[in-house]
């Protein structure tokens, strides 16, 4: 629409106005400040993904979304030949997350028997280094598709710099790496 009246400003059907009705929105609902009960919510599910309520926090803010999935790289639980299954205190942290558990492996690692030792619900091969931008997206949206999965709901957990670009490429929710989501798992069992 252009004419009298129009005063050209962003189209409607821009993300980033779409992000600032939702802010607009969500301060006029809440007010500056998250109410207590919020805040508490908001801590129990940070601590029943097994995440600090910082880290789940700032991935909240970011996306607007709460997490619903984790996809886990067979770097992050140190997984590196084919027949190596993780230690017990992985597998048992993995278990006690409220997250869905997603894996993805590295060349040389076989996806389904790593899925099944952490009960995936889904096993895949990621896309290898050196692997075009472009490519690494297609294939992380071809799989999201696949399961139904918003891709801002889902941290990737990984150790690579080469998987922090496929988790920026594919639109998850964010990147922690496998020390720091493991770190302490030996202390809880």
């Amino acid at each position: 629409m252009s004419g009298i009246g129009h005063n050209r400003g962003p189209a409607a059907e821009g993300a980033g106005y779409r992000t600032h009705c939702w802010r607009v929105a969500r301060r006029a609902l809440l007010g500056e400040r998250l109410p207590v009960e919020v805040v508490r919510s908001r801590v129990q599910r940070a601590k029943a993904l097994g995440l600090d309520y910082k880290t789940y926090a700032g991935v909240r803010a970011t996306t607007g979304r709460d997490l619903v999935a984790f996809l886990y790289s067979s770097n992050a639980l140190a997984v590196f030949r084919r027949g190596q299954s993780p230690e017990p205190e992985v597998i048992g942290r993995i278990a006690r997350s409220a997250a869905v558990p997603h894996l993805g492996c590295a060349p040389g690692v076989a996806a389904d028997a790593l899925g099944r030792d952490i009960r995936a619900v889904s096993a895949r091969a990621l896309p290898v280094f050196g692997t075009s931008w472009a490519a690494m997206r297609d294939d992380m949206k071809h799989w999201l598709r696949a399961e139904g999965l918003p891709g801002d709901a889902v941290l990737m957990i990984g150790e690579t710099d080469h998987e922090r670009e496929m988790m920026g490429a594919g639109g998850l929710a964010g990147f922690i790496t496998g020390r720091q989501f493991f770190a302490g798992a030996a202390d809880e069992l």
